[in-house]
């Protein structure tokens, strides 16, 4: 058992998280006080990008995405698509090593409070058997990556790996929708009404769930394939 393993172990080897510790971070928010947030953000521009993602990052449980997505959609140049996903990354990336130094002083109330125990054990997997490449399959995917920042900070991961994880991993993660739209332009925008938009978007439903449908099975038996 690795540094990660053994701090997070002492932490939740007996515990019994109550209901609410069990509770998705994101469903203990109201959804009119993620609406007013995500309103603020946006009419603050760049400063509420990357207000909303860094601390999304290290503690608060709103996801930024929507807000990428929205800016990405109304940017009028590849220029401004890239300023969106270059604030969006290193802002994420500079929340998280907050997330990180929390970790290292608080992590393992937090992780008591807000993952439940199975996460917690998934997460402490993906820590010790993939190292840097658990942080970036965290930072690119749905996985939540502050937690990931709260263990990773509380086993004193190499900071360095840490961040270089994160740069690439949360880049890919907003930098796709963001390359997508650079490459098809207003083609995609003009397909989203209409019968070309429903079509549009059964598409790409259907290819995300080609993605989520594996990759949710990989993660819930993550704790199977380490037995």
């Amino acid at each position: 058992m690795g540094i990660v393993a053994a701090q997070v172990t002492s932490w939740t080897g007996n515990v019994h998280l109550n209901q609410v510790s069990r509770a998705n971070m994101v469903s203990l928010v109201p959804q009119d006080l993620v609406d007013s947030a995500m309103d603020w953000a946006d009419g603050l521009g760049y400063l509420g990008l990357a207000i909303l993602t860094s601390t999304e990052a290290a503690l608060q449980p709103i996801p930024p995405d929507p807000l990428v997505w929205k800016m990405i959609i109304d940017a009028d140049s590849g220029t401004g698509i890239a300023l969106i996903v270059l604030v969006a990354t290193l802002s994420s990336v500079i929340g998280a090593i907050g997330g990180y130094g929390i970790g290292m002083y608080g992590g393992g109330w937090l992780l008591e409070r807000f993952v439940s125990d199975s996460n917690v054990a998934r997460l402490n997997i993906l820590v010790e058997r993939y190292g840097a490449a658990g942080i970036f399959i965290a930072a690119v995917s749905p996985i939540p990556y502050k937690a990931l920042a709260w263990i990773a900070g509380a086993g004193r991961m190499d900071l360095r790996l840490f961040v270089a994880a994160g740069i690439v991993g949360r880049g890919l993660r907003f930098g796709i929708p963001g390359a997508l739209l650079g490459i098809y332009g207003e083609s995609i925008k003009s397909s989203m009404t209409g019968i070309e938009g429903a079509i549009t978007f059964s598409i790409a439903a259907l290819a995300g769930l080609i993605f989520v449908i594996p990759a949710a099975r990989w993660w819930k038996n993550l704790l199977d394939d380490d037995e």
